[in-house]
């Protein structure tokens, strides 16, 4: 008979857990998808001071997931210790936890992806002479292939770390079916960089294939959200700084805050105009991306009042706190913290933003609807009865003297009449915007094809045809320029009529095509076509010589001066410049023959590619160009050597000056005026006739701004 059926339950035996079951338990508590694992290795990347990331993602983060950065690396001699658990360089004791400035501290991340996933790395510190390569599983090193040692390896790699994951959740296949498809998890992954690049614009944040995710290391926290998160975000944003210190210094004098107790904020959120259907929300305590569903609810609580039902805002929230008054050590994967008065500097945030959004305005703006680029007008055909009776009634007087004037013939087939709101009023004779602006004492632009002050027309020029090349890296870049393509803004770019420029500082035009208007960021658009044209020319570019020619050195001293975030690197300025004299004298052969960059063996710059004739590039911005050269390509790497390359040389070329100068003086009118006609008559000719437009330019570079269709909707209402 079954002892539970006469009420007595035998004790089992208490067992020792075994080290492996121990270790991969603790895994599951610390990385819970793809997401979370880059959310450690992300925040290893910060604390050691990297200033440039890069993310390589491979089916959603399960097949590889790659993350490498420029920072201090790690010690050969720590290698052995790197994956098992609780090591760390973060903190010795545990009243460190109470002064901890670091996102890590508990040594657990690697560890733990160490049990779950074929975990490798790759790492270099400035002082020793070569990198090291280690492979580790359930926490110790192992050897790479069967019949070889344990110990790292040296091998070829640049200054910082490089952890490459692969196969996660391989061994533990009930996790592994509970995550959601590739696609979604690459969704994760994109979010969790996004916030972190948003929060950390010094930062350089590229990934592959993350096409979605482009950041330079010079931007600030605005322009980190334009780029990453929208125009309509950006354009609705207002920015707020508060702290617990008292701003006036009487009262400071009087009394001095307590810093256990003094906090500080910045905050970038959406006014009234700006409504979403999901509120995001990017919240950092002491620089780490942490939860707050209190702090959440009270800032969902102040739009309340001020936005529609069921629409939610943008807020961006950084807060910084005396390390002593925040427990970090209260979740597995740091997601929450705990501090002390948080009731009080909750309410005080909710205060501050709620009267910043009451001093903008007492009502929203209401906006005509602005639609992405939307492509070819519909055909006629499609138009209701009902609206083809109001235009035939609307224009009958019209056709009648229309139809008295012509002479018809029996055999004739009847006209079709095209309706008001669908015939395209463009021309190339056409004036162009700034042509209805008069110019006092107007002057020669030189670059005009006659006496007249007629400009020349690019279409004349010679054709730029595609060069003979048999590298593969280089014939897989021009195939993935073309796979990119979308053919819709591609016909709009071929067929466009220039209209003007609307603002030469913000690099914005106006183009038309077809029916519709369309506001355009030409310095976007240029940029992907000297990309372009750089591909298409590779290995038989023209020269651009340069009389005399300067030293390198002085014009990348130049540009080093002018840094602020040097010190960020471990190096002097002159170490620094030394050091991206040496790559590009080193490399001047290979940097003549494929793009006629020529430089001597002593170090003069003799000339620069000449990507489009009758284009003349800011020279100005020429320093600039030598200094990126060093750091921004990947010299390791043909493909992504030649594409880097590619990238800046066509960022040099954008239209544009360095800085904005005062616009007052004659010598930038002329400039100014130079400017315009080089994107007038060269810059968009050859848009349409080269570029090969991709997907992402839609995000925030081509909007739609009209549509003669829905003008006419809007006017019939009159």
């Amino acid at each position: 008979m079954d002892d539970r059926s006469e009420g007595v339950i035998e004790p089992l035996p208490i067992r020792r857990l075994q080290e492996s079951l121990i270790n991969r338990i603790a895994a599951g508590e610390i990385i819970h998808r793809p997401a979370s694992a880059l959310k450690e290795l992300l925040e290893n990347c910060l604390d050691a001071g990297a200033t440039s990331i890069r993310v390589t993602v491979k089916d959603g983060g399960l097949k590889l997931l790659q993350i490498q950065d420029n920072g201090c690396g790690i010690r050969r001699a720590d290698l052995p210790i790197l994956a098992e658990r609780f090591t760390t360089s973060k903190l010795s004791t545990f009243s460190d936890l109470t002064r901890i400035t670091t996102y890590g501290f508990r040594g657990e991340a690697l560890a733990s992806m160490s049990h779950v996933a074929h975990l490798s790395v790759v790492t270099k510190t400035k002082t020793e002479t070569c990198a090291w390569k280690a492979h580790y599983l359930d926490g110790v090193l192992v050897a790479p292939k069967p019949g070889q040692t344990v110990e790292p390896k040296p091998c070829a790699g640049n200054d910082g770390t490089t952890i490459i994951i692969e196969d996660l959740f391989y061994n533990t296949p009930t996790r592994l079916s509970a995550l959601r498809s590739p696609s979604e998890e690459y969704a994760r992954i994109l979010d969790v960089i996004t916030k972190y690049a948003v929060h950390n614009p010094k930062v350089a944040f590229a990934g592959s294939p993350l096409p979605d995710l482009s950041t330079s290391s010079s931007s600030e926290t605005s322009h980190a959200i334009r780029l990453l998160y929208g125009h309509s975000i950006a354009k609705d944003l207002l920015h707020s700084t508060f702290s617990s210190k008292k701003q006036d210094e009487a009262m400071e004098e009087e009394s001095e805050v307590d810093d256990r107790e003094s906090w500080k904020a910045e905050a970038h959120f959406t006014n009234a105009n700006y409504q979403s259907k999901k509120m995001i929300f990017l919240l950092f305590i002491n620089h780490r991306l942490v939860e707050s569903s209190r702090m959440k609810r009270a800032l969902e609580a102040v739009y309340s009042g001020v936005l529609p039902k069921g629409a939610s805002p943008f807020i961006y929230l950084s807060l910084q706190i005396n390390p002593r008054d925040v427990d970090v050590n209260v979740h597995p994967t740091k997601k929450e913290v705990h501090f002390l008065n948080e009731d009080g500097i909750t309410d005080q945030i909710s205060d501050t933003l709620q009267q910043a959004l009451a001093s903008q305005s007492h009502s929203r703006v209401f906006e005509y609807q602005t639609l992405l680029t939307g492509g070819i007008a519909e055909p006629e055909q499609s138009i209701s009865k009902k609206r083809k009776g109001k235009e035939r009634a609307r224009d009958g007087d019209e056709d009648e003297d229309m139809e008295n004037a012509e002479t018809k013939t029996a055999a004739s087939p009847p006209l079709k009449k095209t309706a008001s709101q669908y015939k395209v009023r463009t021309s190339l004779q056409d004036r162009t915007l700034e042509s209805m602006f008069p110019v006092i004492n107007p002057t020669q632009i030189e670059g005009s094809s006659s006496g007249k002050g007629k400009p020349a027309d690019i279409s004349k020029s010679r054709e730029i045809k595609e060069s003979e090349c048999y590298l593969t890296s280089v014939k897989t870049l021009r195939q993935n320029a073309i796979k990119g393509k979308h053919k819709q803004l591609t016909e709009i770019l071929e067929k466009h009529t220039f209209v003007g420029i609307v603002d030469l500082n913000k690099c914005l035009s106006l183009i038309q095509h077809s029916t519709k208007l369309y506001l355009v960021n030409h310095g976007a658009l240029a940029e992907e076509l000297f990309y372009q044209l750089g591909l298409r020319q590779f290995g038989c570019f023209s020269r651009m010589k340069l009389q005399p020619p300067p030293p390198l050195r002085t014009l990348i001293e130049i540009a080093v001066e002018l840094e602020e975030t040097t010190a960020e690197s471990g190096l002097t300025k002159p170490q620094i410049v030394d050091r991206i004299v040496e790559t590009l004298v080193a490399r001047r052969e290979m940097l003549s023959e494929y793009f006629s960059f020529n430089i001597t063996p002593t170090g003069l710059l003799e000339s620069l590619p000449l990507l489009l004739r009758d284009y003349t590039p800011n020279l100005d911005k020429l320093p600039g160009l030598l200094m990126r050269l060093g750091p921004q390509v990947d010299w390791n790497s043909e493909k992504e050597c030649f594409e880097t390359f590619l990238r800046e040389l066509a960022y040099f070329y954008v239209p544009g000056p360095l800085c904005s100068a005062n616009p007052e003086t004659e010598d930038q009118e002329a400039q100014d005026k130079a400017e315009k006609w080089q994107i007038q008559h060269v810059v968009f000719p050859a848009l349409r006739r080269y570029v090969v437009a991709p997907k992402t330019l839609l995000d925030r570079d081509v909007v739609q701004i009209a549509s003669l269709p829905d003008l006419y909707k809007v006017f019939e209402r009159c």
